[in-house]
């Protein structure tokens, strides 16, 4: 090709390489190195034929006799930087050598036109990806998944997914599992091998309790090198297995789109985390001529699932005796919500909720008792003791909620597993809950005969509220209050925000004093982790983006001191992509959720303290927005100036560990 032909790509200036020297230097997306012999400037490729090494770090070395060579810096090969050669001469083992063009502005290389991208395995695989709906991936680009990033990036080229890039894997594994809580829908978090998919675990395992559906990709050492023991290689199958529903490696054998679409059927259907390793050789296969990408046509369901005939009677006759029947919800419920609304006004039957569930009805619902258990109210509380008769939907019983086994109980779940888990229930039901609840309703017509709960519902409203309010005067000096804080959120938060919240006094005082409107509130429920809530709050943000329903709301995350230091680098990803996420920190320099755990078992408090920076002033210096606050007074003005601002904003607020 002559050189008119060639695209020609400035590579460096006149000044920037000494005589005697050799530097990287990229033309395209073609890496050489680029070299200065005595005035004469020389370009070859960057990989040495060895194992990859970069010729662009190595050492310029000239010999007794004149002859110069350029050593590569891993183990030492020489070519000649003039024709590519190494001692010898050998033809196969010699490196392809560059156009150089040096002109005024400075040193050009002349490359061939790139020849049309060729499909690989990969690439079917991420467009099979997205065409099942998964538009949003988070994780760290790294050597050993280089070819499936560049199969991710062009499906962002092509608008079909947002990428955003974490700073520690476990934050991308947390903001899948936001993302999911939130959408019932899965995100996808990318990694390396080794170190890279470990550190996906604990986000991993806190979507696959709470029946968040994630996908995880991860790298893998070559194919020809797995089982010795390699460079970053353990055994990601074993690794995996008790997390993974579904985890397998992809080969070059493999039916490449097939594998993409189980793992996604698995991740969406059976609400848990599936997993695909990719070792890097595989990654950049060509893809065969007749592959195509698949998808969820003719693959999945309806969820809906009708309960049996027999378990619905005796349900309906057990509520038809009933004159107090109560309503709790669980997370398992939030798709239903005006199903089981509509059957608890039939039934005028107080609607409690686990903390799980909290938000799932407005707090200001004439039916809303609030939330039951060690995060929730003196309502609903009362109303579980006044009770005759249980109806528990989507819940799981765990002992945080406490949900009393000295009542009648009817408990209705999809997942049949889950009637009964812990002890036996008057009535279990299999079944979809919102459908379910359509058919009680429609059995039991009348439902007269109950008790309309409604007016005590706002006596006990009036009795707490008058008690918070009372508890906005604490004052010991050393800091603010959680009723005071939350007071606040509650005043300034948008009614449809969505709400990451983390682990410790700080969740506990969110679940008893926030009264949620219409917002949505996501937690790491049956793992309880601490430092979920902020990149939580990514994923959520990320849904805003990808997903219409959630277009537009604002995402605010609360955490404290200790949750937030856990994740601290992904505030700079937040700054990154100018996620509108407005995170509350409650400092009380310490983990007070422990302190007082070791005060009640009549332990010394012990190692619990913790030394902090200013957040207010590391939100600044990474392009947030950080706002300090240390009085009562300074709190409404503070959340309002960074919910209203375009981008990251944190609040930290001085608290009182002892007033929660």
């Amino acid at each position: 090709m002559s050189e008119q032909e060639l695209n020609w790509h400035h590579v460096a200036d006149l000044d920037e390489l000494p005589p005697g020297r050799v530097k990287t230097v990229t033309a395209g997306v073609h890496s050489m190195a680029l070299t200065n012999i005595d005035g004469e400037y020389t370009a070859m490729d960057n990989r040495c034929p060895h194992q990859g090494g970069p010729l662009g770090e190595g050492s310029i070395e000239t010999g007794a006799e004149g002859e110069c060579w350029l050593r590569c810096p891993w183990h030492g090969w020489d070519f000649d930087p003039k024709t590519g050669r190494p001692p010898g001469g050998h033809e196969d083992s010699g490196q392809t050598l560059y156009p150089i063009d040096v002109r005024d502005d400075g040193i050009y290389v002349g490359l061939e036109p790139d020849p049309p991208h060729e499909t690989t395995v990969t690439d079917l695989m991420a467009e099979t990806m997205t065409n099942w709906g998964v538009t949003s991936v988070f994780g760290m680009v790294g050597h050993s998944n280089l070819g499936l990033a560049d199969a991710l990036r062009l499906q962002e080229q092509n608008g079909r997914l947002n990428y955003y890039g974490i700073r520690h894997e476990g934050a991308a594994a947390f903001a899948c599992s936001g993302y999911a809580k939130l959408t019932g829908k899965p995100a996808a978090c990318l990694t390396i091998a080794g170190p890279g998919a470990t550190n996906l675990m604990t986000g991993l395992w806190d979507a696959k309790v709470d029946r968040a559906p994630v996908l995880a990709l991860t790298g893998q050492v070559d194919v020809q090198v797995l089982g010795p023991g390699a460079f970053q290689e353990i055994d990601l199958h074993s690794a995996f297995a008790p997390v993974a529903r579904f985890s397998q490696t992809v080969l070059h054998t493999s039916k490449h789109a097939e594998l993409m679409t189980l793992a996604c059927k698995s991740a969406i259907v059976e609400r848990d985390v599936a997993h695909l390793i990719f070792p890097d050789d595989v990654q950049t296969l060509a893809a065969a001529e007749s592959a195509s990408a698949s998808g969820p046509e003719g693959r999945i369901a309806t969820p809906s699932i009708a309960p049996d005939e027999l378990a619905l009677a005796e349900a309906s006759k057990l509520i038809g005796e009933s004159k107090r029947p109560i309503v709790i919800v669980g997370y398992g419920a939030r798709g239903a919500m005006d199903d089981i609304i509509e059957l608890a006004e039939q039934l005028n039957a107080p609607i409690l909720t686990t903390f799980k569930a909290k938000g799932q009805i407005s707090d200001h619902h004439p039916l809303a008792a609030g939330v039951l258990g060690r995060s929730g109210t003196p309502v609903a509380s009362w109303f579980m003791n006044e009770c005759d008769l249980i109806l528990a939907l989507g819940s799981s019983f765990s002992n945080h909620t406490g949900i009393t086994p000295k009542r009648p109980v009817i408990q209705v779940d999809f997942d049949r597993m889950a009637l009964g888990k812990f002890h036996g229930v008057t009535v279990p039901v299999w079944g979809e809950i919102g459908v379910t609840s359509k058919r009680l309703a429609s059995e039991l017509g009348d439902a007269s005969h109950t008790v309309d709960q409604r007016p005590e519902l706002e006596d006990r409203w009036a009795i707490w509220r008058e008690e918070k309010v009372s508890r906005l005067d604490d004052d010991r000096g050393q800091g603010i209050g959680s009723a005071t804080v939350f007071d606040a959120l509650g005043n300034a938060a948008p009614d449809d925000a969505i709400i990451a919240v983390d682990v410790g006094n700080n969740t506990y005082s969110f679940g008893r004093y926030f009264e949620c409107k219409g917002q949505r509130v996501l937690m790491s429920g049956y793992l309880g982790s601490i430092g979920f809530s902020f990149p939580a709050a990514m994923g959520a943000w990320a849904a805003t983006q990808d997903q219409a329903e959630y277009k537009g709301r604002k995402v605010i995350s609360v955490s404290g001191d200790g949750g937030f230091g856990q994740y601290l680098a992904d505030f700079t990803t937040a700054v990154k992509y100018n996620m509108n996420i407005t995170h509350v920190l409650l400092n009380n320099s310490q983990l007070g959720k422990i302190s007082k755990e070791q005060r009640a078992g009549e332990w010394p408090v012990w190692q619990t303290s913790l030394h902090n920076p200013s957040f207010a002033a590391y939100a600044n210096l990474c392009g947030g927005k950080g706002i300090p606050v240390k009085s009562p007074d300074k709190l409404r003005p503070a959340l309002d100036e960074a919910l209203a601002h375009d981008g990251p904003s944190l609040v930290e607020v001085v608290t009182d560990a002892d007033l929660i």
